[in-house]
C-alpha cells in the first residue's frame, strides 16, 4: 500500500470535510500511562537487583534460608507485578492508538492526505501485521510528524530514534531478557538476567521518553497549528 493511499481521500478538501479531532486529553491519558509503565518497569530492574545482592549475600553467608524464603514470597508478587504490567502496556498502547487516530485525521486536514504513505487503517493494523509492523508504525507516525509540523521541511530524526530505540529494545533484547528471567540455576544467571532487566529499561525509558515528546510536540502543532484552536 506504499504511494497513493487507498480507501482515504485523495485531496484536501475532501480531507477538510471531516471535524477537527480533539487530541490535548487523549494526549494526557497516553502520556500519564507511559510514564506509568516506564516507573513500573525501573522497579521490576530495581526487584532484579535486590534478589541478586540477596543471593550473592547468601552465598557469602551474609544471608539466611528465611531470607531466601522470603524473596520466594516476594516472587509471588512480582508475578503479580508483570500483568500489571502487562495491562498498563495494553491500555497505555490503547491510549496511544487513540491518540494517534486523532492525529492522523487533523494531520490529512492539515498537510493532506496524500502526505501520508499508508491508508488510515494502517494507523491500528500496522501494529499486528508479523514483520510489517517493524516499519509500517515508524512510516504512519512520521508522516502525522510532518504533516503537522509548521515548517513540511521539519526532520524526522526524533521520531527514528524513538522507533530505533523501541524496536531493539522490543524485539532484540527483551526475548533474551525473558529468557534469561526463567534460568536461575546459578548466581550467574540471576546477575545476567539483572543485567539486561537495565539495559530493557534504559532503552525503553529513552524510548518512552522521546515518544512523550512526539506526542507532546505534534499536539501543540495541531492544537495552535492549521487547523486551528478548535483541537
Amino acid at each position: 500500500m506504499d504511494g497513493p493511499q487507498q480507501g482515504v481521500p485523495t485531496n484536501a478538501s475532501q480531507a477538510g470535510a471531516e471535524q477537527p479531532r480533539v487530541v490535548t486529553g487523549a494526549a494526557t491519558v497516553a502520556t500519564t500511562l507511559i510514564s506509568l509503565a516506564l516507573v513500573h518497569e525501573v522497579l521490576l530492574t530495581v526487584a532484579n537487583w535486590h534478589l541478586y545482592f540477596l543471593i550473592h549475600d547468601y552465598l557469602a553467608g551474609r544471608a539466611t534460608a528465611a531470607d531466601l524464603e522470603a524473596a520466594d514470597n516476594d516472587a509471588l508478587a512480582t508475578l503479580a507485578s508483570f500483568w500489571v504490567s502487562v495491562l498498563v502496556w495494553v491500555v497505555a498502547g490503547i491510549a496511544c492508538l487513540v491518540w494517534l487516530w486523532r492525529a492522523r485525521i487533523n494531520s490529512e486536514q492539515m498537510g493532506g492526505a496524500a502526505a501520508h504513505r499508508r491508508a488510515r487503517g494502517w494507523v491500528v493494523a500496522g501494529w499486528t501485521v508479523p514483520v510489517a509492523n517493524l516499519w509500517i508504525p515508524y512510516q504512519v507516525v512520521s508522516d502525522v510528524w510532518r504533516a503537522s509540523a509548521p515548517r513540511r521541511s521539519v526532520p524526522a530524526t526524533l521520531i527514528s530514534a524513538w522507533w530505533a530505540l523501541f524496536t531493539v529494545a522490543t524485539v532484540i533484547v527483551k526475548p533474551i531478557q525473558w529468557r534469561a528471567a526463567s534460568q536461575f540455576d546459578s548466581e550467574h544467571q540471576v546477575l545476567t538476567n539483572a543485567n539486561l532487566s537495565t539495559l530493557l529499561t534504559a532503552l525503553y525509558v529513552a524510548a518512552g521518553l522521546l515518544l512523550v515528546l512526539i506526542i507532546r510536540r505534534v499536539t501543540k502543532w495541531q492544537t495552535y497549528g492549521h487547523v486551528g484552536n478548535a483541537v
